[in-house]
């Protein structure tokens, strides 16, 4: 997702699975050389051109990036993306995490799907991390059916233009297909357009918390007029507001817990540790015999919270409401580790 410029394309975020994001190209970058062609002067849509090209081709971009002095360079090459909207994974004890790349037509039924499927392999969801991070949007009426999965009743988006024709409201059906569970939503300045929809609705309802860094700010609807057969006028036409009346367009959404993403290094002390069961013919607990399924998700989980702090730190959260809740029923309390 880009945002053409006069003398550069800005990237709003790049395409999970994409050249672009395995290479490392980051949010907020500004290509400003394409094949060493600079693009300063040149149109929006003939800087677009540039872009792109034939599979297996090379393209070679210069990208401007906050905080470094020299120009950085990309030698990509050029691949059909196909892009999975919904990744989903187990993490432990009944929390689950979903990842939405994108909103696409079937997203919605996706979403519930791998929902279903990871109750039907597990046992009972007793809580959601929705990763929305690094997500530019999509289409609309998925971002409608994806914040309805999780709403009850009232509205989730709406839209306002000067004329009344603009003007559009969508509204929640009955039914929550994680039965009430706690949600943690993560956002950062790479969650545009439809994915601030979907968060915005979810904060006002008190569905969710939000957690990350305050998004993008795409809260505008633009609409295709076609003056001749080849060529088309694109308008603003009107602008996205929240459940609650606010506006998303330039603003974004500030989430509940702002949280930097943080490198996270491990401690020498952990390293040094000693435990009963590390000495050597300790006793096992045949209470806590693990199958090596089990073991190898762990694993798994413990591999991906050690490079993201902010899914760590939404782990952590969602571990803290899950006791809470249980005590303040007087239900025993599952160990995480």
């Amino acid at each position: 997702e880009v945002i053409p410029g006069d003398d550069a394309i800005e990237i709003i975020t790049p395409i999970d699975d994409s050249p672009a994001k395995r290479a490392g190209i980051l949010p907020g970058d500004q290509v400003i050389k394409i094949n060493n062609t600079p693009l300063r002067n040149i149109k929006a849509e003939d800087a677009m051109e540039l872009m792109r090209g034939e599979l297996g081709e090379n393209v070679l971009l210069g990208i401007r990036r906050k905080g470094e002095s020299e120009i950085l360079e990309f030698d990509l090459t050029r691949e059909l993306i196909k892009v999975s909207s919904i990744k989903s994974r187990w993490l432990e004890h009944g929390i689950v995490y979903i990842r939405i790349t994108q909103f696409q037509r079937r997203t919605a039924y996706d979403l519930t799907d791998a929902v279903e499927e990871l109750a039907k392999q597990h046992g009972k969801i007793s809580g959601l991390i929705l990763d929305l991070r690094y997500n530019p949007g999509g289409v609309l009426s998925a971002a409608e059916e994806v914040a309805d999965a999780f709403i009850n009743e009232g509205l989730i988006v709406s839209t306002r233009g000067k004329v009344a024709s603009s003007n559009y409201q969508y509204n929640a059906q009955q039914g929550d297909v994680l039965e009430g569970a706690p949600i943690v939503t993560l956002i950062n300045s790479g969650s545009a357009s439809a994915a601030e929809i979907v968060a915005g609705a979810l904060q006002d309802h008190g569905r969710s918390v939000i957690m990350g860094t305050r998004s993008f700010g795409k809260g505008s609807v633009q609409t295709l007029m076609p003056v001749s057969d080849s060529a088309a006028l694109k308008l603003t036409t009107s602008r996205y507001f929240t459940p609650s009346g606010r506006s998303i367009q330039g603003s974004g959404i500030v989430p509940d817990i702002e949280i930097q993403q943080l490198e996270i290094i491990a401690s020498p002390l952990e390293e040094s540790e000693v435990h009963e069961s590390d000495l050597k013919g300790a006793l096992e607990n045949e209470l806590e015999k693990k199958s090596k399924e089990q073991i190898a998700r762990e694993k798994e989980t413990r591999s991906l919270l050690a490079n993201d702090f902010q899914l760590s730190e939404a782990l952590n959260l969602l571990r803290g409401i899950s006791i809470l809740s249980l005590k303040s029923i007087g239900k025993p309390v599952e160990k995480n580790h």
